[in-house]
């Protein structure tokens, strides 16, 4: 086989990152307004380039890091977007990953430099280039891992009620649940700690507080099952 790298052609790899948040009642995604043409002022996912010492879960970290000053929080790679004309400047083909956070525990730290901003799902402003399809895609790996996995470790705060979660899994799948059905099939997964303490601002009487037990919410999300909500 002859060497050929000197004449193949170069293309660009971009990194996007879709980062969802959870704030009790909404799913929210986090936009910044690009800063530069083509499209400047308009909003846009969160992402860069890849430098050539790093690898593709090193570059997501990087921006994520640098853009929002987030660490250590839940990613995966979603898709390659490689549509020829998919950025007008120059031949691009960008890697998209999406990250789950808590808001609540994150909001102080975005960097005010980007206008970082956090919207509801369902009212997000249209996005540039191929962002929204990216943003729906992301949706859509997001719901089938709700029916997979279990879900909330991520954006929940430590300790929730019972309908804090309930209305996570609504908002992701955007339907509403059956109140028993939810709570059967959650409590069937056996990683829920149900603690002493109540959240006495839902209701008269309060709703039991409950956090997950880490090392058997890490055990079921390597395995497959479905949940069937």
């Amino acid at each position: 086989m002859l060497n050929s790298y000197k004449t193949e052609d170069k293309v660009l790899l971009a990194v996007d990152c879709i980062i969802f948040g959870f704030d009790k009642d909404d799913l929210k995604i986090l936009l910044i307004k690009r800063d530069f043409e083509p499209e400047k002022g308009k909003w846009s996912l969160i992402g860069g380039f890849l430098k050539r010492s790093e690898n593709l879960n090193e570059a997501a970290t990087r921006i994520l890091n640098h853009l929002t000053g987030f660490h250590d929080i839940y990613m995966e790679q979603l898709y390659a977007f490689s549509e020829v004309d998919r950025d007008p400047v120059e031949r691009t083909i960008s890697v998209a990953y999406y990250a789950l956070i808590n808001v609540e525990n994150h909001t102080e730290e975005l960097n005010q430099d980007y206008d970082a901003k956090w919207f509801s799902v369902d009212n997000a402003p249209k996005l540039i280039f191929d962002h929204d399809q990216m943003v729906r895609r992301a949706i859509k790996r997001l719901r089938y891992r709700t029916a997979t996995k279990p879900i909330g470790f991520e954006l929940l705060p430590e300790k929730f009620t019972m309908r804090q979660l309930q209305k996570l899994y609504e908002a992701i799948l955007d339907k509403k649940l059956d109140k028993r059905n939810f709570i059967s099939k959650i409590n069937s997964l056996d990683v829920l700690v149900k603690l002493e303490e109540k959240d006495m601002m839902s209701s008269r009487k309060g709703s039991y507080l409950y956090k997950f037990d880490q090392e058997k919410y890490e055990e079921k999300s390597s395995q497959n099952f479905s949940l069937n909500l």
